[in-house]
């Protein structure tokens, strides 16, 4: 919520200025918001795209978001991905409006978006933290590269004709050596993105975790692996001894099939590094999360997630088939649901699952109608 008592509240809008109605969204936030007396910020790189004179236009990049009490995200998670590179060093919380396909990091839905800003301009928000992982690459003891994602990090053949040949580690200790297409290191927000798609279990938001989740792994031990999020993950591009030691042996890296090769790691899909053979990635914790603001209630118990418990949200996303459950009366009760009536004396009850109640059997209805 909004402290009391400050100068004039600001709020940042970012916008996938590609797509004609983030467009016409992001002019109607603006003027929503300039209307009830908050400050407006866009970036420069978007401010042409969005053409709203109401807005203070800024320098895109972290200091965007500085002094901000809230960036408010038009478009897709990929948009809130590259949103959240400019609001997680201010601090600052971050709200999505789904503009996109999915929109599993969104709040809200392009229908409900003047209740969303009248729900922030009234301060009618809080605000959780989403765990993070900072990344860091090296070679030969040499850093490569220092970063951090929300979603994974992933470690992925260069070429698209070879498998790239690994070492998982876990704790200093290692755990197994894979030839496969990569590896995936997420989190729980994540783990319905990358993970998800390469055969990854889905993580409620709650639960703190770390991911490790094969792509294609030529392997007969290459499940999908959840570990402490106090662990540190690991991942080496092997190098082979070849030759004898009489003949001059040295250690040269290797893809499956034998010849050298590289990897590339890319964090969120948005920032990608080269890895020059024998690299090592190591994925931990993040030292700072993200935080997501939310407008809807946290729901009737643990396992919540936006507009309602996470399970909801996974259902309406995939659109996953309920028909036919009944649930406990007290939670339906809870909810303002009216729960299943039972059946009545001599028709038979209704089958548990997604398949229809069966029409009841001669002898149930006294013969035939």
């Amino acid at each position: 919520m909004h402290p009391m008592g400050e100068s004039q509240r600001t709020m940042l809008v970012i916008a996938h200025t590609g797509k004609e109605d983030a467009r016409i969204s992001a002019r109607l936030v603006i003027d929503r918001l300039t209307a009830a007396g908050v400050a407006v910020r866009v970036t420069e790189a978007e401010a042409r795209a969005v053409r709203c004179a109401g807005a203070s236009v800024v320098p895109a990049g972290p200091g965007a978001a500085e002094g901000a009490e809230l960036v408010i995200v038009l478009g897709g998670d990929g948009t809130l991905l590259r949103a959240a590179e400019i609001a997680r060093p201010a601090r600052t919380p971050l709200i999505g409006v789904n503009l996109g396909r999915i929109g599993f990091l969104a709040e809200a839905e392009a229908d409900g978006l003047d209740e969303t800003v009248d729900r922030l301009v009234a301060g009618e928000y809080r605000v959780e933290e989403r765990m993070t992982v900072d990344v860091v690459a090296r070679d030969n003891g040499t850093e490569l590269a220092s970063t951090w994602a929300l979603n994974e990090a992933t470690v992925e053949k260069a070429a698209r004709e070879r498998m790239v040949e690994v070492i998982i580690e876990v704790d200093g200790r290692p755990l197994s050596r894979w030839g496969c297409d990569g590896v995936v290191c997420a989190t729980p927000t994540g783990s319905t993105a990358y993970a998800f798609s390469a055969g990854g279990p889905v993580v409620w938001p709650e639960v703190e975790a770390l991911l490790v989740v094969p792509i294609s792994a030529h392997a007969l031990f290459a499940p999908p692996m959840v570990v402490s999020p106090r662990s540190v993950l690991a991942v080496e591009l092997v190098y082979e001894f070849t030759g004898g030691h009489d003949e001059g042996g040295r250690l040269s890296p290797v893809a499956a099939g034998g010849e050298s090769a590289g990897a590339v790691m890319w964090c969120d899909g948005r920032r990608r590094f080269d890895l020059p053979p024998g690299s090592r990635v190591e994925v931990r914790r993040g030292s700072l999360p993200v935080l997501l603001a939310r407008v809807h209630g946290p729901g009737p118990g643990p396992g919540t997630y936006g507009g309602g418990p996470f399970t909801d949200r996974l259902v309406a996303k995939f659109g996953l088939p309920v028909a036919g459950w009944r649930g406990r009366k007290e939670a339906l009760l809870a909810r303002g649901d009216d729960p299943p009536k039972p059946p009545r004396s001599g028709q038979a009850a209704p089958v548990r699952g997604d398949d229809p109640p069966k029409p009841p059997r001669e002898w149930e209805t006294g013969g035939h109608a």
